[in-house]
């Protein structure tokens, strides 16, 4: 029993001690006479005959290098398993910091579309357009005539054929929508610029006092109500709501970006 090897999780001495152990055992053992006793009677009376084998010395060193192998070997697995862990957990962490930066990413496109988003509805809700679509001018600013109470046209006529929609030329509030004498049916909004638009001779009114409205939004359809001879939109820029503050229509609107 003095060779076996002890058990436990504990590693034992290393391979050189064991050895150096094992040799050292059988060496006392020799010299006490206990391998002699040990031994087979044939061989205890002739010693010529015994070998290294028959003293249990290489049984001894072929288990201690079994068992360093082993370790070895267990030892080779850890440490692989925690190489494999690491390995893990920087996967992990590059994948969670990429999808971050994805993440991150997302939000500033988000971020950078609403912006624009805001930006072109600013300028839209700032912009102005023609009162009717694709028309021209059929009557000029100042254009003078019986027609006309003042002796002169107090605004430009825009052509439109009977139910044409007409819209506001930009953003703002309206203050007067109804009855005008002889623009007829008619529409005066407050612009977000302070200037005024009217509108006038209109088969129908689409909006009513205070509401607000903005760039190409319907206000009406024009017709040939009050003092007209025929379908058209009389169009007015001036300077307060009343009658007599009109400007010149045609350069209020190219000065506002509008192709008249």
């Amino acid at each position: 029993m003095a060779f076996t090897r002890a058990t436990g999780k504990h590693r034992g001495p290393s391979r050189l001690s064991r050895r150096g152990a094992g040799i050292a055992g059988v060496a006392t053992l020799a010299t006490t006479g206990v391998i002699g006793t040990l031994a087979s009677p044939a061989l205890a009376a002739d010693p010529d005959t015994r070998s290294l084998e028959d003293t249990g010395l290489t049984q001894v060193v072929a288990a201690d290098f079994l068992a360093d192998t082993i370790d070895a070997q267990a030892a080779a697995q850890e440490r692989e398993a925690a190489e494999a862990e690491a390995r893990a957990k920087a996967e992990a962490k590059r994948k969670a910091e990429a999808k971050r930066k994805a993440e991150a990413r997302a939000q500033e496109i988000r971020e950078a579309k609403e912006r624009a988003a805001r930006e072109a509805e600013r300028k839209r809700l700032n912009s102005f357009q023609l009162p009717v679509a694709g028309s021209y001018v059929s009557t000029g600013y100042k254009t003078g005539g019986s027609l006309w109470s003042s002796g002169s046209h107090s605004g430009v006529d825009f052509h439109a054929a009977y139910g044409t929609t007409v819209v506001s030329v930009g953003s703002g509030t309206v203050v007067e929508a109804g009855w005008g004498g002889a623009y007829g049916n008619n529409i005066v909004i407050r612009m977000n610029d302070g200037t005024y638009t009217q509108y006038g001779h209109l088969s129908a009114i689409t909006v009513s006092v205070g509401q607000s409205v903005t760039p190409g939004e319907q206000i009406g359809i024009s017709g040939s109500t009050g003092n007209s001879t025929g379908p058209h939109l009389h169009f007015e820029a001036r300077t307060t709501a009343e009658y007599g503050s009109d400007i010149n229509p045609v350069a209020y609107l190219r000065a506002r970006g509008v192709n008249v």
